[in-house]
């Protein structure tokens, strides 16, 4: 029986030539957002690879956010490039974070330090009025009386991704983002185990109103404060509503 040699390079799966000149045409700009991919067959012809190779390229493609893949006929079919780097980031720390490679403290560490920072660049950056209209409304949405949980979860953490887009970085808004996608089973599963979620509820809108105020008065220092105080209250309130009871058995 033989052996791959010490320090030999690792076998090249069939479909890392397409993948390389995808991105190689993306940085170029032959390949540009909306653009659609050739069809399957014309790229196991053009790489001498199988169909199945081809697939399995796109597969990788679509669970990274740079393309997005749907079966059948017409304008929206096959593989279309969309580039949602969030959505690849948010996907791969979402199973790390469920096998507890990555603990949730880390991440809501993480969040902490990057939403104080775009807080005071948001505050002191000039203009982003569109950024900036989006919350308001998105904060607006958040005070509606008949919002249930799920709901307000949802508009939660896009107000907190638009509020990072204020900074006007785009690699600090996909990141937080992606950090805030990762975590949503477990900020789900707590929002629904808190039995007073009604007076959270009322905290919690009074701390946005109060963060955003503090941005669009241009006082990041205020603004990153409350967000610390926030972040921190809410996870400690997570906490609390998910641990387990006195004399039940884990």
């Amino acid at each position: 029986m033989t052996t791959a040699a010490a320090g030999a390079a690792p076998r090249r799966r069939t479909q890392d030539a397409l993948l390389k000149d995808i991105e190689a045409d993306l940085r170029a700009g032959k390949i540009k957002v909306g653009d659609r991919l050739p069809g399957e067959r014309t790229l196991a012809e053009n790489y001498g690879i199988s169909r199945a190779s081809v697939r399995e390229a796109i597969r990788i493609l679509d669970a990274m956010g740079v393309v997005r893949s749907s079966v059948g006929s017409g304008p929206m079919s096959g593989a279309i490039v969309v580039s949602d780097p969030s959505a690849g980031l948010s996907s791969a720390l979402r199973l790390h974070v469920a096998s507890n490679r990555l603990p949730v403290e880390d991440i809501v560490q993480t969040r902490i330090l990057l939403e104080t920072w775009t807080a005071r660049a948001g505050a002191a950056r000039e203009g982003g009025d569109e950024d900036r209209e989006q919350a308001a409304q998105l904060l607006e949405a958040m005070d509606h009386p008949g919002l249930d949980r799920a709901a307000f979860h949802e508009l939660d953490a896009r107000f907190h991704v638009a509020l990072s887009s204020l900074a006007g970085n785009e690699v600090m808004a996909t990141i937080m983002e992606s950090l805030s996608g990762s975590i949503v089973g477990y900020v789900k599963g707590a929002m629904d185990a808190m039995e007073d979620w009604p007076d959270v509820l009322e905290v919690l809108r009074a701390q946005h109103h109060g963060i955003f105020d503090a941005v669009q008065s241009r006082d990041g220092e205020l603004a990153a404060r409350l967000l610390r105080e926030h972040i921190e209250w809410f996870y400690q309130r997570a906490g609390d509503a998910t641990a387990p009871r006195p004399g039940t058995v884990t």
